[in-house]
């Protein structure tokens, strides 16, 4: 496990991480009115210590997806949530049943969302039982009838279900504004290779603070 990655030094990591692929992020558009901010998996089944598939960036992000939280409900713009769940009797487990160690239930205390960002009774929270947002949910509807033109993604993990739904995103034509500093993995390797391949063919890649200040800017 890559412990490398704490909250004390995400910033510089993050400013570290930008350089490197600077010469693929050239997409440099800002935040559409029209914007939601999706919170991925950040669900006690990754930031649990405990748990098999602990998220290590996961809880050195924990501060920034709150301040994103917050600055979009304040904006009254869209806060959308994932959950990775598999019902109990693993029905809808296929493949994933044997390549990962440990699944999460539905109906279980791992399941949660972490108590420091819990969604608001508002919010909508999308239920998944693959990497991707966007696969057999009504995360596509929800967002055209809402309008939105742009994603900001958040959460956990970085290389996995943050970039499988980012890359649905693509496809379907959203603008994805790709938080280097508000996604997390297990290692800073996975992390940055993601970066790497996102900025070059699916999203413009930046940091809590750029959308933040993009934000105050939007109707």
């Amino acid at each position: 496990m890559d412990t490398c990655i704490t909250t004390s030094n995400l910033s510089a990591k993050s400013r570290v991480w930008l350089e490197e692929i600077a010469p693929y992020n050239v997409h440099n558009f800002s935040l559409a009115d029209k914007s939601a901010l999706m919170v991925v998996d950040m669900q006690r089944f990754f930031l649990d210590p405990k748990s098999p598939t602990y998220t290590v960036g996961g809880i050195a992000i924990l501060e920034n997806v709150k301040i994103l939280i917050d600055a979009f409900r304040a904006r009254e713009k869209p806060v959308i949530y994932t959950c990775h769940v598999h019902n109990p009797n693993h029905s809808d487990a296929g493949i994933m049943q044997w390549w990962w160690e440990g699944m999460c239930c539905e109906g279980t205390e791992e399941a949660l969302i972490h108590q420091a960002i819990s969604p608001m009774p508002n919010e909508k929270v999308i239920y998944k039982h693959r990497y991707s947002a966007f696969y057999n949910t009504d995360l596509e509807t929800v967002l055209r009838v809402m309008k939105i033109e742009d994603l900001v993604i958040s959460g956990v993990m970085t290389n996995m279900c943050c970039e499988s739904t980012t890359r649905d995103a693509y496809y379907r034509d959203f603008r994805v504004h790709f938080l280097a500093d508000a996604t997390g993995t297990v290692t800073e390797a996975m992390h940055r290779a993601s970066l790497l391949n996102l900025s070059f063919g699916f999203a413009r890649v930046t940091t809590t603070e750029q959308i933040i200040s993009e934000l105050q800017e939007c109707r």
